[in-house]
């Protein structure tokens, strides 16, 4: 067994399976710059590793899988070069795990939302908690957007109608619910569940790694090919994150006040 980490983000080699764990179980693993940054290097370590078959991912403490990026970041955002250049940032990195020539299993205790429903969605399969809360809660909490290549994923996943819900009505959606819409594979007790996709994995790595890589890749150039071009939503982006209402949504929501929104 071999890892090796920063503090905020561990990756644990143990035989053929990669284990990288979001380490700030305090905040429910929210993401940091340094985390986003420490991801993208390991992606691309993992992805030049011939001895790993399967990678992982999952959150410390049993709460949250990563319930977002660390809103206290968002406070140095001035302009819309800002918000631009952080969501080229997460899509690079996004962009890194969903490429992954290994199969990606995301393990979904507790919360995933925002940025970490971002990284789950770019994972090949997600299994969850029965206490599983997904969602991209925006419309209520920061008054932001999500860019277009990933609310393709969403709608990749779950149709334009469920991805409304998640995206417009704030919907968190529950474990038993995200079984249904195809968005989790499966639903399984917090005593089993890591056992169960440790199973998973070890199937995945006894197939024929050549047809598994050409199957995920031949998926992702499929999606890959529908997908806005790059820059189609920077209006979008520079709209919301320069706004009136998402400087005060972000105030509000780390010194735990109220904020009324106003369209400005």
């Amino acid at each position: 067994m071999k890892t090796t980490s920063t503090s905020e983000l561990v990756c644990i080699r143990d035989e053929r399976i990669a284990w990288v764990i979001f380490n700030r179980p305090q905040v429910r693993n929210a993401m940091t710059w340094g985390m986003y940054d420490a991801l993208e290097r390991t992606c691309k370590e993992l992805a030049d590793d011939g001895d790993i078959d399967v990678v992982i991912l999952r959150g410390s403490g049993g709460e949250a899988f990563v319930a977002g990026t660390d809103i206290k970041q968002f406070t140095g955002f001035d302009t819309a070069q800002d918000a631009l250049d952080y969501e080229v940032r997460i899509e690079r990195v996004i962009g890194a795990l969903e490429s992954l020539k290994q199969p990606t299993i995301a393990l979904l205790e507790g919360f995933c939302v925002g940025g970490g429903a971002a990284i789950a969605m770019a994972c090949d399969f997600r299994y969850a908690t029965p206490d599983l809360r997904f969602g991209v809660p925006i419309a209520r909490t920061l008054g932001n957007c999500v860019s277009m290549t990933n609310v393709a994923r969403l709608v990749d996943l779950v149709g334009v109608a469920r991805a409304k819900e998640v995206l417009m009505l704030a919907k968190m959606v529950k474990a038993e619910d995200a079984r249904h819409i195809g968005l989790v594979t499966e639903v399984i007790d917090h005593e089993r569940i890591e056992d169960e996709v440790r199973e998973v994995a070890e199937a995945l790595g006894g197939f024929a790694p050549l047809t598994l890589q050409a199957s995920k890749e031949e998926i992702r150039r499929i999606q890959a090919s529908r997908r806005p071009a790059r820059g189609m939503d920077e209006d979008l982006i520079a709209l919301c994150y320069t706004s009136q209402d998402f400087r005060g949504a972000v105030d509000a929501f780390i010194n735990k006040t109220p904020h009324t929104w106003s369209g400005k």
